[in-house]
């Protein structure tokens, strides 16, 4: 079989086949090159409409370029090939647009601004509408979290340090502390997502074209000052998005805090991953993916699909950011590189979390919990994991030293011969009062696990 030559046939670009984390999210979607096509068209066409408000371009204008910035009526992919010519996809699109709109008022598209501000004002509504689809899927895996917490408020579990029983805990716990992360990302992503600025600078930041422009209806003086910080704040309300203190060009705080908030949800949703990873695997089987993933070769595999992408996410994540930050870097009023160097990275950071958001979801929504597994693990030490309680029960019993060295000399015995370390204490004379099956019940040494739980739960 030959290989079809380039382009024949071809899927399109961003079609996500080597992207199985994002491809058919909401995510994958709102951050497509026509959702961007779509945003940079309301930048355009908000834009107008604010110069209108504010008596700077006939009510006509702003109507006719509102109707002619359809996203169908212009090619992408045209687009994109003739974006190489002036380094971005804002100059042919307003060539493009401005043709649409005709002759009588096709002068007021893009009137005083840079391409700088329609490309970073649309990446703000490309963030603004991802990261609403997001939110909506942390809400929905923390209430699964949160049933899960409660539900299994009592489950008795291991507690792995280094990757090696340690003490009892709780898998309530375990979920509740998974919840907070999540409520975390959300509450970070919630501010920044309330705080998507417009930006309207012109082509150095100091919106000097648009102070020459004079009135063209209403009741505007010919050769009156231009307010500005009107227009800057119009625009914003078109677009529903926050007035910027500052033109932002160079002020890249926006980008940097939104790269921070996206890399810590994938870091949180990541943590429940890399733990549901570990706890579904074979040999421990504590819990398992609703629906597991197949295998090309092994017909008996369902493998923990949702998590590994989800983890997946969360290890490329901090490396799109990092990126992201190093854009602050800035030269001038525009750089050479730096800005050009945010748009494929925050838009792959986009949909990485969104994904990572959409397998979240499913993923806590049918995770299957085995607590008679958790319980019969709490048992593969004969009663070590709770001897952090017994060198504490004994030290008034035995004193300090001595009790530290039974456990010792004991803990060696249950390794070599199998035992269960209680009947081993029994053994000793000086225990013979004390309840030794209580006291080496893991069940009874997760400590506060309960009541942090329900503390965790009462966060909303």
């Amino acid at each position: 079989m030959t290989s079809s030559p380039a382009g024949r046939d071809a899927p399109p670009a961003d079609a996500g086949l080597l992207a199985p984390g994002w491809t058919g999210s909401p995510a994958a979607a709102a951050t497509g090159d026509g959702a961007y096509l779509r945003a940079l068209l309301d930048a355009e066409a908000a834009l107008t409409r604010a110069q209108a408000a504010l008596g700077l371009a006939p009510a006509e204008a702003a109507t006719a370029v509102t109707g002619a910035a359809r996203s169908g009526a212009f090619d992408v992919r045209s687009l994109a090939e003739r974006a190489r010519g002036g380094g971005n996809p804002v100059i042919p699109l307003v060539a493009d647009l401005t043709e649409a709109v005709g002759a009588t008022h096709g002068p007021y598209v893009h009137r005083g601004a840079t391409s700088q501000d329609i490309l970073d004002t649309a990446t703000m509504l490309v963030a603004a509408r991802t990261l609403d689809l997001v939110l909506a899927d942390l809400a929905g895996t923390e209430s699964a979290l949160a049933g899960l917490a409660a539900a299994h408020r009592d489950t008795a579990m291991p507690g792995r340090t280094l990757t090696q029983h340690a003490v009892p805990t709780t898998f309530g716990l375990k979920a509740a502390g998974w919840r907070s992360l999540v409520l975390d990302a959300r509450d970070r992503l919630a501010v920044v997502r309330a705080g998507l600025p417009a930006q309207l600078g012109g082509a150095g930041g100091t919106l000097a074209a648009f102070t020459v422009f004079a009135p063209v209806t209403g009741g505007g003086t010919p050769g009156a000052p231009v307010d500005t910080h009107a227009l800057v704040a119009a625009y914003a309300r078109e677009l529903g998005l926050r007035e910027p203190e500052l033109p932002w060009h160079t002020l890249r705080t926006p980008i940097a805090d939104l790269a921070g908030a996206l890399a810590f949800a994938a870091g949180a949703l990541g943590k429940v991953a890399v733990d549901v990873l570990t706890l579904a695997r074979t040999e421990i089987a504590e819990v398992a993916e609703g629906s597991g993933g197949g295998s090309s070769a092994m017909p008996h595999k369902a493998n923990p699909v949702r998590s590994t992408l989800i983890a997946a996410a969360a290890r490329r994540a901090p490396q799109l950011a990092a990126t992201l930050y190093t854009a602050m870097a800035a030269e001038d009023e525009r750089p050479a590189g730096a800005w050009h160097a945010e748009w494929e990275p925050l838009r792959d950071l986009l949909r990485l979390v969104g994904g990572a958001a959409r397998d979240a979801r499913e993923l806590t929504r049918g995770l299957r919990v085995d607590a008679d597994a958790m319980r019969r693990h709490l048992g593969l030490t004969h009663g070590l994991i709770v001897s952090e309680r017994l060198a504490a029960e004994l030290a008034p019993v035995l004193g300090r030293a001595r009790a530290k060295d039974l456990l010792t000399r004991t803990a060696a015995r249950v390794h070599a011969e199998g035992r269960p370390l209680a009947d081993l204490l029994a053994e000793e004379p000086d225990l013979k009062d004390l309840d030794l099956a209580d006291l080496t019940d893991p069940a009874r040494y997760t400590g506060s696990a309960t009541d942090l739980t329900d503390r965790a739960l009462e966060r909303r």
